[in-house]
Order: structure tokens, then sequence, then C-alpha cells
């Protein structure tokens, strides 16, 4: 009984593990947001946004892990699939269940978001296996994934996603492209190892800083852009806050770049995963009242970050490595 129940717990905690707690309040916030750009939105609408770019998310979380398994098991040994604790064909099939409850519930608000969720999965396949080991192709294979999901919840609200939701898409592409390649140079041993192309590996960390930057800058541009739209009081005191946040946690980089550590990487990439927090609820509170979008906002950033905190360091980086204090 006591095997059972200790290979029930291992088993469980490595689901929690591929499922990255503390990531999950982004794609709630990001189809949330998505929805919320009409101003017409309604609060099934709003949750149907939510829930089903978090199942996407999941799907992708599970079938990612799924295909960089033989990566994993040089840069990440520790991780539920290369330490045995998740087998792969059992995270294969939960990520194909969630995609799957993912199509069917966007398909039964509106099923003009199916070719925008076949895309989206495609692209987290792609991701893996393809675009992951080819340099800025796979950043920005993963900065695409995050504008298609934003699209998604908009079209939860509406039959087609205006031109609001086109703009600001841009957003979050080239903020989750930014983010992303900075992830890669917390993952530059790794990735060497492995023969994956990352841009890090291919023209130093110094490059990777600069490009991380200009993206972020970029993404920031743009969303200053939608202030030209009609807006509420809360749009532009939370993209200040996101801004400020969002460029604490890049523009270091720059300096740090020539003999960053993967703890440092890591660091600055935990701050980024709560910034786009941030810069989601920004996009929402254009069209919402400031005291709803805090209403989400505090909670899941209080979420995310309780679980970032005791979760990612262990998920990341090998067992010898530590953040310094």
């Amino acid at each position: 009984m006591g095997d059972t129940w200790d290979r029930a717990r291992r088993s469980l905690w490595a689901h929690v593990q591929t499922c990255r707690p503390y990531t999950l309040s982004y794609p709630v916030l990001v189809g949330v947001a998505g929805a919320g750009t009409t101003g017409a939105a309604g609060l099934a609408e709003f949750i149907v946004a939510g829930a089903g770019t978090a199942f996407g998310w999941l799907a992708a979380h599970y079938l990612g892990d799924y295909f960089d398994r033989e990566l994993d098991a040089v840069a990440k040994p520790q991780r539920p699939i290369p330490s045995g604790r998740l087998a792969p064909d059992v995270a294969l099939a939960t990520g194909v269940g969630f995609a799957t409850a993912a199509a069917v519930l966007l398909a039964w608000s509106n099923v003009r978001t199916l070719p925008l969720v076949a895309l989206a999965l495609c692209g987290v396949v792609a991701y893996s296996r393809f675009c992951k080991a080819r340099g800025v192709s796979g950043n920005l294979m993963r900065g695409l994934i995050t504008a298609t999901a934003f699209l998604i919840g908009a079209m939860v609200a509406a039959p087609l996603p205006g031109w609001p939701a086109l703009g600001l898409s841009l957003v979050f592409l080239l903020h989750d492209t930014a983010s992303n390649l900075v992830g890669t140079m917390r993952d530059v041993d790794g990735d060497r190892a492995a023969g994956y192309r990352s841009v890090p590996v291919q023209r130093g960390q110094r490059h990777a800083a600069r490009l991380a930057v200009l993206l972020h800058v970029s993404a920031l541009g743009i969303a200053a852009l939608g202030l030209v739209l009609p807006h509420r009081p809360g749009y532009p005191v939370l993209l200040v806050v996101a801004a400020c946040a969002g460029l604490f946690a890049v523009v270091p980089l720059l300096w740090l770049a020539p003999a960053l550590s993967q703890a440092r990487a890591l660091r600055a990439h935990e701050l980024l995963v709560a910034e786009r927090l941030v810069l989601a609820a920004a996009i929402l509170a254009r069209t919402v009242p400031a005291f709803a979008a805090l209403g989400l906002l505090i909670p899941v950033l209080v979420f995310s970050t309780w679980t970032q905190a005791a979760m990612r360091a262990r998920h990341e980086l090998a067992d010898e490595e530590v953040l310094p204090t």
C-alpha cells in the first residue's frame, strides 16, 4: 500500500511540474484580454476565452515536453519525462486530451476559431520538432502561438477579430519572442550540448541580449500606440508598470551577457513571467474598469509568483546550481 501511494504521489507531482502552474495564469489573462478587445464581452465569454486558451497552453506543455524529451535528457534530466516519473506516451495522450478539450470548447463558442486553434497546435509541434533548434525562428514561433491565443480570445466575443485585436496581437508576438529568447540565454549550455543552434549559441549572449531588448521595446511601443484608441484610465497606468518591470528584467542583460550565468538568466525570465501578467492585464484594462482588471491580476500574480518561487528552479536548473542571493 505504501509503495502504491508513493508511486501515485510521484506521478501526480510529475503532472503538476509538467503543467507549470506558475505559467498558467498567463494564457488565461491573454484569452480574457482578447475577449475584452470588443468591449462587449460578458462573463460567459471571458470564462470560455480564459479556459480555452488555458487548455491549449496545457496541451503545449505536455506536447512540448514529449517532443523535447531527448533534449531534456541531456540538458534537464531532472524533468518528469527524462527522470522516468512521467511516461512519454502518457504525456502525449494528456497533451492530445487537453488539445481536444480546447478545440471542442472554443468551437462551441465560435466555430471560426478552429483554424486558429489548429494553427496554434501546429505551432506547438513545429516549435519543438523543427524551430527550437534553428535560432530566431523558434523564438518567433513561441510569440506567434501567444498572439494566436489572443486572437482566439477575441473571436470568442466576436465572429472575427477586429483591427484593434489584430494590432494588439503584435504586442504578444514581439513580447513573447523576446521572453523566449531570454529563456534560450538560460539554456545555452544544454542547447549547445544537444546541437541546437539557438541565437545565443550561434551569435553569443551579447547579441541575444540586444535582440531581446529590441523586441521588448518594440512590443511596448506597439502597446503605447493603443493609447490612440478609445481606452479607460487603467490602460496607461498598468502599461507603465509593465514597461518598468520588463525593462528592469531585460536591460541589465546587456552588460551581464558576457558572463551571464544560468541562474541569473532564469531570474530575469522569472521577472518577465510576472511582468507579462501585468501587460496582459493592461490590454484588458483598455476596455474594462481598472478595478475588474486588478481584481483578476492581483490573485493570479500572487499565485504565479508563489508557485514560481516554490517550483521553477528545480524544474529548470540542475540540482547542483542554486540561485544567488
